[in-house]
């Protein structure tokens, strides 16, 4: 592995040792974009979870690196024609916020008598270029896709504007901690709250996230 990597690694993890409220806090390395050599690098340092927003790209991956041991978290928009697909080579899907796509999820999961671990998202700045239900939504939401028994209700997942992460604007983070905090009462399998991406995510953990999802930190933009 790069040097720089392993660097960059290192401080990812101080940081959620020093700034994370939940000691448990869990990395998922966004790997899209990325070629499979440098995820095989990461998996031999011991990193086994990974986020992918582009199905056919993850599938090659998944396929080609072909480890049962890692845990693959699908964080791309949901689109009813490839959802058999993401339930066949994914673990979890982080971008649930159709009530119709809960239930072809469930469909399909039933067909493979496999459990999936799903977050709902929340658009919480209620941005129109971002996917997710408004909070407001949430508790009829949950309600309404709880009766599906091969969806793990895990948790809720939301992507703050950039302005208010570059401001330090804590009043979106604030709001999911809370609502997280009474969801996770109410539900006996919601422990997830992933909140934070590389330019965020230091302040996510102070705020109670306790997954957060970094890929361009670690790679380096995209070009």
């Amino acid at each position: 592995m790069k040097e720089d990597y392993q660097n960059i690694l290192s401080r990812i993890n101080s940081d959620i040792e020093r700034k994370s409220i939940d000691k448990t806090a869990r990395l998922i390395i966004v790997s899209k974009s990325q070629p499979i050599s440098s995820i095989r690098e990461l998996i031999k340092s011991g990193y086994h979870m990974y986020g992918e927003n582009y199905l056919d790209e993850a599938i090659k991956k998944i396929e080609e690196i072909d480890n049962n041991n890692l845990e693959w978290h699908f964080i791309g928009r949901i689109q009813s024609n490839k959802i058999k697909k993401i339930v066949k080579y994914f673990n979890w899907v982080q971008t649930i916020s159709s009530e119709k796509h809960a239930r072809l999820l469930n469909e399909e999961c039933q067909k493979l008598e496999k459990k999936l671990n799903i977050c709902v998202q929340i658009n919480i700045d209620n941005e129109e270029s971002k996917a997710g239900i408004m909070i407001n939504e949430i508790d009829e939401f949950l309600n309404n896709i709880s009766k599906y028994e091969y969806l793990s209700l895990r948790g809720i997942m939301a992507i703050p504007s950039k302005l208010n992460a570059l401001k330090e604007n804590v009043n979106s983070y604030n709001i999911l901690k809370l609502k997280y905090d009474k969801l996770s009462n109410k539900y006996k399998n919601i422990d997830t709250l992933s909140l934070g991406m590389s330019n965020d995510y230091k302040l996510a953990l102070s705020k109670g996230s306790n997954m957060i999802r970094i890929g361009s930190l670690i790679f380096g933009e995209r070009k």
